[in-house]
């Protein structure tokens, strides 16, 4: 595990930083950011910014603060956690949905505590691949199970409107942690739980 995956930034957005570079960013174009419809634009891009790169400024592993006792040694799934995230190559969208599963050893943590770690990794600049390991690695750092799975599906619109512009490309990336790593049954099983689809 690498030490970004507790890394948070500490003080706020330099909101007048973003303000003066959306409104260069507008005259580069050959824009007139003094028109009527894009007055207020640099002002809205920086308050979107602050709000989308809000994970940087989180301790991602803060958010698995819950735990019960239980005996309970076999597999749960949180799947279908929707999440956007913003690419670090283009600083474009991406959006999709996220899968998790892992086995407990003694201590189970609150369901929702999943979605809040898929949220403090995504929204911050990234890319899907070590958005994925992040989410694993968080999870075997602070719950400890037997085994972690997660898997992330997502659209690019790095890929959808610009370059090859291919609508409608899915990218899936997954982490396997203790055997659902080590062991093919139990990986079968669990991306079959993952993968499946609600009737």
């Amino acid at each position: 595990m690498g030490k970004e995956l507790i890394e948070s930034r500490e003080g706020g957005v330099d909101t007048a930083k973003i303000e003066k570079a959306v409104r260069m960013i507008l005259e580069a174009v050959g824009e007139d950011p003094d028109r009527e419809g894009l007055k207020k634009t640099p002002l809205r891009v920086a308050k979107m910014y602050e709000e989308v790169f809000g994970g940087l400024r989180s301790d991602p592993l803060a958010q698995l603060d819950t735990f019960f006792t239980e005996k309970y040694d076999e597999i749960v799934v949180v799947k279908d956690i929707p999440f956007n995230s913003m690419c670090e190559h283009h600083l474009l969208p991406f959006v999709g949905r996220a899968h998790t599963a892992y086995i407990p050893v003694g201590r189970i943590t609150g369901i929702s505590k999943l979605a809040r770690v898929v949220d403090a990794f995504a929204r911050r600049p990234q890319v899907q691949e070590r958005m994925t390991t992040q989410i694993a690695d968080a999870i075997v750092k602070v719950i400890e199970p037997q085994a972690v799975a997660v898997v992330l599906e997502a659209t690019h619109t790095c890929m959808t409107i610009r370059g090859v512009r291919k609508p409608g490309t899915m990218v899936m990336t997954s982490a396997m942690r203790g055997i659902f790593r080590t062991d093919a049954a139990a990986r079968s099983e669990v991306m079959s739980l993952l993968m499946r689809k609600a009737n």
